[in-house]
């Protein structure tokens, strides 16, 4: 029997973590697997190994495992096959199809244009959006949000899409806000590329909160991405992807 682990980053804040089983929820009610269990990789429980345990003891054979991430970094990379790894050495005999992360979907492209949509800003040719990535050391992931970014300015007209990210990788934040602030443009349009809120959320409101405000110039925070309804679709792609045999991802993690 087939079964879906969905892995969630987690997070310290009760209100992420609480975001994020809600939506896991609805991914549950939507797909047809009798089996679906869900875990966080960190900061929160269920652990992915309590999560796993459960798939088999409900009679799971093979299990995909759909990281909830938004790009391939470290945590898609290293740290779930190696604990997955860990995790096939107790359950030898379970069948493991291990998933792409979000990534580059032009789904992700549709959020964003709903989130700028929000702020009711319609200035386009004096606005400059600003894309704020959680960061990694990882080149992939400087790489596939600047291609977001790009898609993002095709598909919306805007003059001028850029990204910094709030750790390891450059141009970090303030950087970021300041080569904004200095541009020729009045609005400056700043989107978290977050799942969900937290302490990182709250750096970028104080980095906003620190500038000093040119005259006619306007920085406008959009709200972060969310677990919105498209991502529960790009998830079902996955699995679907999975199941039919179709990934290029090894069976075995």
């Amino acid at each position: 029997m087939e079964a879906i682990l969905y892995i969630c980053h987690g997070s310290r804040v009760e209100k992420a973590r609480l975001e994020a089983v809600s939506f896991i929820n609805e991914c549950i009610n939507q797909h047809p697997a009798s089996i679906q269990e869900y875990g966080f990789l960190e900061l929160a429980e269920p652990s992915i190994e309590e999560a796993f345990a459960n798939c088999v003891k409900r009679g799971a054979e093979k299990i995909i495992v759909l990281p909830v991430l938004l790009l391939a970094a470290m945590h898609v990379k290293e740290d779930i096959p190696k604990e997955l790894k860990r995790i096939q050495q107790r359950f030898p005999f379970i069948e493991i199809k291990y998933g792409d992360p979000i990534g580059v979907h032009d789904y992700m492209i549709d959020i964003l244009k709903e989130r700028i949509a929000e702020t009711g800003e319609t200035d386009i040719e004096n606005s400059i959006v600003l894309l704020v990535g959680r960061g990694s050391s990882d080149p992939g992931v400087k790489r596939d949000l600047s291609s977001i970014a790009d898609r993002l300015k095709i598909k919306t007209g805007f003059p001028a899409v850029e990204v910094c990210f709030l750790t390891a990788a450059s141009p970090g934040l303030e950087e970021g806000l300041e080569i904004a602030g200095k541009s020729r443009y009045k609005n400056v349009l700043i989107i978290p590329y977050l799942l969900f809120t937290g302490i990182l959320m709250k750096t970028i409101r104080r980095s906003i909160s620190t500038l000093s405000r040119d005259a006619g110039k306007q920085f406008i925070l959009c709200n972060y991405l969310g677990y919105h309804p498209r991502i529960g679709d790009i998830l079902q792609q996955r699995a679907a992807e999975l199941s039919e045999g179709a990934s290029h991802v090894s069976s075995h993690a």
